[in-house]
Protein backbone atom coordinates (compact mmCIF):
# COMPACT_ATOMS: atom_id res chain seq x y z
CA UNK A 1 0.00 0.00 0.00
CA UNK A 2 1.48 3.23 -1.18
CA UNK A 3 1.42 5.75 1.31
CA UNK A 4 1.89 8.76 -1.13
CA UNK A 5 -1.64 7.69 -1.90
CA UNK A 6 -2.68 7.56 1.45
CA UNK A 7 -2.03 8.76 4.33
CA UNK A 8 -2.83 6.31 6.94
CA UNK A 9 -2.64 6.72 11.24
CA UNK A 10 -2.47 4.34 13.76
CA UNK A 11 -3.41 5.89 17.30
CA UNK A 12 -2.16 3.46 20.15
CA UNK A 13 -3.60 4.43 23.64
CA UNK A 14 -0.62 3.66 26.28
CA UNK A 15 -0.78 3.64 29.85
CA UNK A 16 2.63 1.82 31.26
CA UNK A 17 2.80 -0.52 28.69
CA UNK A 18 6.91 -0.28 28.46
CA UNK A 19 6.96 -4.18 28.08
CA UNK A 20 4.91 -4.60 25.00
CA UNK A 21 4.74 -0.38 23.19
CA UNK A 22 7.72 -0.88 20.66
CA UNK A 23 7.37 -4.53 19.41
CA UNK A 24 3.28 -2.75 18.95
CA UNK A 25 4.98 -0.11 16.97
CA UNK A 26 7.53 -2.30 15.24
CA UNK A 27 4.99 -4.84 14.10
CA UNK A 28 2.63 -1.76 12.87
CA UNK A 29 5.07 -0.48 10.85
CA UNK A 30 6.60 -3.77 9.66
CA UNK A 31 2.57 -4.66 8.37
CA UNK A 32 1.63 -1.24 6.72
CA UNK A 33 5.04 0.30 5.01
CA UNK A 34 4.29 3.80 5.16
CA UNK A 35 1.88 4.13 8.38
CA UNK A 36 2.50 6.93 10.97
CA UNK A 37 2.40 5.69 14.32
CA UNK A 38 1.15 7.89 17.34
CA UNK A 39 1.51 6.84 20.69
CA UNK A 40 -0.46 8.76 23.22
CA UNK A 41 1.04 8.23 26.62
CA UNK A 42 -1.75 8.60 29.26
CA UNK A 43 -0.10 9.35 32.15
CA UNK A 44 2.45 6.62 32.71
CA UNK A 45 5.19 6.55 35.19
CA UNK A 46 7.51 3.84 33.35
CA UNK A 47 9.54 4.17 30.43
CA UNK A 48 6.41 3.61 28.01
CA UNK A 49 7.19 7.09 26.10
CA UNK A 50 11.00 6.67 25.70
CA UNK A 51 10.28 3.18 24.24
CA UNK A 52 7.90 4.11 22.01
CA UNK A 53 9.48 7.44 20.61
CA UNK A 54 12.50 5.14 20.22
CA UNK A 55 10.67 2.07 18.15
CA UNK A 56 9.84 5.59 15.31
CA UNK A 57 6.47 6.17 16.92
CA UNK A 58 5.18 9.47 17.00
CA UNK A 59 4.61 10.32 20.76
CA UNK A 60 2.19 12.51 22.14
CA UNK A 61 0.78 13.06 25.70
CA UNK A 62 -3.06 13.34 27.15
CA UNK A 63 -3.04 14.44 30.67
CA UNK A 64 -6.53 13.54 31.55
CA UNK A 65 -6.68 9.62 32.30
CA UNK A 66 -8.64 7.12 30.72
CA UNK A 67 -8.86 5.65 26.67
CA UNK A 68 -11.93 7.72 25.96
CA UNK A 69 -10.27 10.98 26.72
CA UNK A 70 -7.22 9.71 24.71
CA UNK A 71 -9.04 8.60 21.01
CA UNK A 72 -11.09 11.95 21.74
CA UNK A 73 -7.89 13.44 21.61
CA UNK A 74 -6.48 11.22 18.83
CA UNK A 75 -9.28 11.58 16.75
CA UNK A 76 -9.39 15.93 16.97
CA UNK A 77 -5.57 16.20 16.46
CA UNK A 78 -4.76 13.70 13.56
CA UNK A 79 -5.58 14.27 9.97
CA UNK A 80 -5.55 11.15 7.71
CA UNK A 81 -7.67 9.17 5.17
CA UNK A 82 -7.53 5.92 6.98
CA UNK A 83 -7.22 5.54 10.96
CA UNK A 84 -6.07 2.51 12.73
CA UNK A 85 -6.94 2.16 16.33
CA UNK A 86 -4.80 -1.02 18.45
CA UNK A 87 -4.43 -1.33 22.05
CA UNK A 88 -0.16 -1.04 23.00
CA UNK A 89 -0.48 -4.04 25.01
CA UNK A 90 0.62 -6.54 21.68
CA UNK A 91 -2.64 -8.66 22.62
CA UNK A 92 -3.66 -8.16 19.03
CA UNK A 93 -1.88 -9.06 15.82
CA UNK A 94 -0.82 -6.28 14.09
CA UNK A 95 -0.37 -8.43 10.79
CA UNK A 96 -4.08 -8.33 10.50
CA UNK A 97 -3.45 -4.71 9.77
CA UNK A 98 -3.11 -4.26 5.96
CA UNK A 99 -6.23 -7.28 5.68
CA UNK A 100 -8.73 -4.37 7.50
CA UNK A 101 -7.43 -1.47 6.00
CA UNK A 102 -7.95 -3.58 2.19
CA UNK A 103 -11.50 -4.14 3.60
CA UNK A 104 -11.95 -0.67 4.39
CA UNK A 105 -11.11 0.95 0.83
CA UNK A 106 -12.54 -2.24 -1.42
CA UNK A 107 -15.78 -1.67 0.66
CA UNK A 108 -15.44 1.33 0.68
CA UNK A 109 -16.17 0.91 4.57
CA UNK A 110 -16.38 3.44 7.19
CA UNK A 111 -15.87 1.07 10.34
CA UNK A 112 -13.67 -2.32 10.10
CA UNK A 113 -14.28 -4.28 13.91
CA UNK A 114 -11.66 -6.74 14.56
CA UNK A 115 -13.04 -9.50 15.81
CA UNK A 116 -10.89 -11.81 18.66
CA UNK A 117 -10.34 -14.84 18.16
CA UNK A 118 -8.25 -17.09 20.66
CA UNK A 119 -4.40 -18.32 18.67
CA UNK A 120 -4.39 -21.04 21.19
CA UNK A 121 -7.49 -23.49 21.40
CA UNK A 122 -5.61 -24.58 25.01
CA UNK A 123 -5.76 -21.23 26.57
CA UNK A 124 -8.08 -18.01 26.94
CA UNK A 125 -6.76 -14.90 26.17
CA UNK A 126 -9.20 -12.90 28.08
CA UNK A 127 -9.13 -12.31 31.95
CA UNK A 128 -11.95 -14.55 34.14
CA UNK A 129 -15.16 -13.39 33.37
CA UNK A 130 -14.75 -11.08 30.51
CA UNK A 131 -15.69 -13.25 27.67
CA UNK A 132 -18.85 -13.92 29.21
CA UNK A 133 -19.57 -10.35 30.23
CA UNK A 134 -18.34 -9.46 26.69
CA UNK A 135 -21.26 -11.41 25.04
CA UNK A 136 -23.68 -10.46 27.27
CA UNK A 137 -23.07 -6.99 26.91
CA UNK A 138 -22.89 -7.80 22.62
CA UNK A 139 -26.52 -9.43 23.43
CA UNK A 140 -27.89 -6.47 25.10
CA UNK A 141 -26.58 -4.05 22.22
CA UNK A 142 -28.18 -5.78 19.46
CA UNK A 143 -31.26 -6.15 21.31
CA UNK A 144 -31.37 -2.21 21.61
CA UNK A 145 -30.04 -0.69 18.17
CA UNK A 146 -31.80 -4.06 16.18
CA UNK A 147 -28.49 -5.37 15.19
CA UNK A 148 -26.02 -8.29 15.33
CA UNK A 149 -22.71 -6.91 17.23
CA UNK A 150 -19.87 -9.23 16.92
CA UNK A 151 -17.43 -8.01 19.29
CA UNK A 152 -18.44 -4.70 20.76
CA UNK A 153 -15.56 -4.16 23.33
CA UNK A 154 -12.69 -5.25 20.64
CA UNK A 155 -9.84 -2.71 20.83
CA UNK A 156 -8.71 -2.99 17.13
CA UNK A 157 -10.25 -1.36 14.42
CA UNK A 158 -10.28 1.21 11.22
CA UNK A 159 -11.82 3.58 10.35
CA UNK A 160 -12.48 6.04 7.36
CA UNK A 161 -11.91 9.90 7.63
CA UNK A 162 -15.68 10.63 7.57
CA UNK A 163 -16.67 8.18 10.29
CA UNK A 164 -13.64 9.83 12.42
CA UNK A 165 -14.64 13.36 11.92
CA UNK A 166 -17.96 12.73 12.60
CA UNK A 167 -17.96 11.02 15.86
CA UNK A 168 -18.55 12.94 19.24
CA UNK A 169 -16.35 10.92 21.58
CA UNK A 170 -18.15 11.78 24.69
CA UNK A 171 -16.83 8.94 27.02
CA UNK A 172 -14.07 9.17 29.51
CA UNK A 173 -12.50 5.61 30.03
CA UNK A 174 -13.33 2.08 28.45
CA UNK A 175 -16.70 2.80 27.19
CA UNK A 176 -15.12 4.18 24.34
CA UNK A 177 -15.23 1.28 22.28
CA UNK A 178 -19.08 0.59 23.08
CA UNK A 179 -19.81 4.62 21.90
CA UNK A 180 -17.59 3.75 18.81
CA UNK A 181 -20.17 0.46 18.11
CA UNK A 182 -23.26 2.95 18.76
CA UNK A 183 -22.51 5.50 16.31
CA UNK A 184 -21.71 3.01 13.79
CA UNK A 185 -24.96 1.43 14.17
CA UNK A 186 -26.96 4.64 14.46
CA UNK A 187 -25.42 6.23 11.55
CA UNK A 188 -25.77 2.94 10.09
CA UNK A 189 -22.75 3.10 8.03
CA UNK A 190 -21.15 0.73 6.04
CA UNK A 191 -19.19 -1.19 8.23
CA UNK A 192 -17.94 -4.64 7.70
CA UNK A 193 -16.07 -7.50 10.62
CA UNK A 194 -12.98 -9.30 10.04
CA UNK A 195 -10.99 -12.12 12.63
CA UNK A 196 -8.01 -11.05 14.36
CA UNK A 197 -5.28 -13.15 16.22
CA UNK A 198 -5.86 -11.78 20.09
CA UNK A 199 -2.85 -13.78 22.53
CA UNK A 200 -2.13 -13.27 26.39
CA UNK A 201 -0.29 -10.47 27.13
CA UNK A 202 3.57 -10.65 27.38
CA UNK A 203 5.22 -11.06 30.57
CA UNK A 204 5.81 -7.83 32.91
CA UNK A 205 2.55 -6.14 31.17
CA UNK A 206 -0.65 -6.24 33.24
CA UNK A 207 -4.57 -5.15 32.54
CA UNK A 208 -5.70 -1.86 33.54
CA UNK A 209 -9.17 -3.07 33.01
CA UNK A 210 -11.36 -3.71 36.66
CA UNK A 211 -13.97 -6.29 36.13
CA UNK A 212 -16.80 -5.09 37.59
CA UNK A 213 -16.41 -1.64 37.64
CA UNK A 214 -15.40 -1.22 34.00
CA UNK A 215 -18.30 -3.44 33.50
CA UNK A 216 -21.13 -1.56 35.68
CA UNK A 217 -19.60 1.35 33.33
CA UNK A 218 -20.41 0.12 30.28
CA UNK A 219 -23.32 -1.23 31.29
CA UNK A 220 -24.76 1.84 32.67
CA UNK A 221 -23.01 3.42 29.28
CA UNK A 222 -25.55 1.06 27.50
CA UNK A 223 -28.48 2.23 29.21
CA UNK A 224 -27.85 5.91 28.68
CA UNK A 225 -27.57 5.32 25.00
CA UNK A 226 -30.78 3.67 25.03
CA UNK A 227 -32.40 6.54 26.58
CA UNK A 228 -31.20 8.49 24.08
CA UNK A 229 -31.11 6.40 21.12
CA UNK A 230 -34.39 4.63 21.49
CA UNK A 231 -36.37 7.45 23.81
CA UNK A 232 -39.57 6.15 22.83
CA UNK A 233 -39.01 2.85 23.82
CA UNK A 234 -36.98 3.64 27.08
CA UNK A 235 -39.61 5.98 28.40
CA UNK A 236 -42.58 4.04 26.55
CA UNK A 237 -41.79 1.14 28.76
CA UNK A 238 -42.18 3.19 32.06
CA UNK A 239 -45.35 5.10 30.81
CA UNK A 240 -47.34 1.64 29.63
CA UNK A 241 -45.82 -0.02 33.27
CA UNK A 242 -47.47 3.05 35.13
CA UNK A 243 -50.71 2.59 33.03
CA UNK A 244 -50.73 -1.10 34.13
CA UNK A 245 -49.90 -0.07 37.62
CA UNK A 246 -53.01 2.63 37.74
CA UNK A 247 -55.29 0.27 35.68
CA UNK A 248 -55.04 -2.34 38.49
CA UNK A 249 -55.08 0.06 41.71
CA UNK A 250 -57.85 1.82 39.99
CA UNK A 251 -60.72 -0.47 38.27
CA UNK A 252 -61.57 -2.13 41.81
CA UNK A 253 -62.09 1.49 43.84
CA UNK A 254 -64.25 2.82 40.72
CA UNK A 255 -66.20 -1.06 40.43
CA UNK A 256 -66.92 -0.20 44.40
CA UNK A 257 -67.67 3.06 43.47
CA UNK A 258 -70.66 1.95 41.05
CA UNK A 259 -72.14 -0.29 43.69
CA UNK A 260 -72.08 1.78 46.34
CA UNK A 261 -71.44 5.08 45.25
CA UNK A 262 -68.40 5.22 48.03
CA UNK A 263 -64.89 6.04 47.52
CA UNK A 264 -63.41 4.22 50.65
CA UNK A 265 -60.22 3.71 49.40
CA UNK A 266 -59.62 7.47 48.56
CA UNK A 267 -55.36 7.59 49.12
CA UNK A 268 -55.36 4.43 46.39
CA UNK A 269 -57.43 6.01 43.89
CA UNK A 270 -54.98 9.18 44.17
CA UNK A 271 -52.15 6.82 43.86
CA UNK A 272 -53.44 5.28 40.77
CA UNK A 273 -54.67 9.02 38.98
CA UNK A 274 -50.73 10.10 40.11
CA UNK A 275 -49.39 7.15 38.22
CA UNK A 276 -51.83 7.46 35.01
CA UNK A 277 -50.20 11.16 35.07
CA UNK A 278 -46.60 10.19 35.42
CA UNK A 279 -47.49 7.40 32.60
CA UNK A 280 -48.95 10.19 30.09
CA UNK A 281 -45.80 12.41 30.97
CA UNK A 282 -43.75 9.26 30.27
CA UNK A 283 -44.82 9.03 27.05
CA UNK A 284 -45.24 12.44 26.37
CA UNK A 285 -41.53 13.00 27.18
CA UNK A 286 -40.35 9.55 24.96
CA UNK A 287 -41.69 11.27 21.35
CA UNK A 288 -40.58 15.15 21.83
CA UNK A 289 -37.37 13.14 22.94
CA UNK A 290 -37.62 10.70 19.77
CA UNK A 291 -38.00 14.09 18.03
CA UNK A 292 -35.14 15.99 18.73
CA UNK A 293 -32.97 12.52 18.00
CA UNK A 294 -34.04 12.63 14.69
CA UNK A 295 -32.96 15.94 14.31
CA UNK A 296 -29.65 15.33 15.71
CA UNK A 297 -28.88 11.82 13.55
CA UNK A 298 -29.98 14.14 10.80
CA UNK A 299 -27.26 16.87 11.86
CA UNK A 300 -24.93 14.22 12.27
CA UNK A 301 -25.55 12.57 8.99
CA UNK A 302 -24.65 16.05 7.32
CA UNK A 303 -21.29 16.31 8.83
CA UNK A 304 -20.80 12.68 7.86
CA UNK A 305 -21.48 13.64 4.38
CA UNK A 306 -19.42 16.49 4.29
CA UNK A 307 -16.25 14.04 3.89
CA UNK A 308 -15.70 11.63 0.63
CA UNK A 309 -15.74 7.80 0.74
CA UNK A 310 -11.74 6.65 1.39
CA UNK A 311 -10.65 4.78 -1.75
CA UNK A 312 -7.10 4.02 -3.10
CA UNK A 313 -8.25 4.55 -6.80
CA UNK A 314 -11.19 7.22 -6.03
CA UNK A 315 -10.70 9.39 -8.93
CA UNK A 316 -12.48 12.18 -6.88
CA UNK A 317 -9.74 12.44 -4.45
CA UNK A 318 -7.93 15.63 -4.70
CA UNK A 319 -3.91 15.23 -5.07
CA UNK A 320 -4.27 11.53 -3.91
CA UNK A 321 -5.96 12.50 -0.80
CA UNK A 322 -9.50 11.64 0.68
CA UNK A 323 -11.96 13.88 3.07
CA UNK A 324 -12.32 17.93 2.85
CA UNK A 325 -10.26 19.95 1.04
CA UNK A 326 -9.00 21.72 4.04
CA UNK A 327 -7.66 18.37 5.64
CA UNK A 328 -3.89 18.68 5.41
CA UNK A 329 -1.37 15.84 6.25
CA UNK A 330 -0.48 15.72 10.48
CA UNK A 331 3.21 14.28 10.76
Amino acid sequence: MDSTELRIAAVVPCHNEEASVAKVVADLQAAVPGIVVYVYDNLSTDATAERARAAGAIVRAEHTKGKGNVVRRAFADIEADVYLMIDGDDTYEASAAPLMIKTLLDGPYDHVLGVRKQQDEGASAYRSGHETGNKVLNGVVGKVFGENVEDMLSGFRVFSRRFVKSFPAVSREFEIETELTVHSLHLRVPQTAVPVGFRDRPAGSESKLRTYHDGFKILALIIGLARHERPVAFYGLFGTLSFLVSIILTIPIVVEFYNTHEVPRFPTLFLGFTLLLLGSLAWTAGLILDGIRRSRHEASRLVYLRYSAVSADDPQRPNGHGGDANGGADR
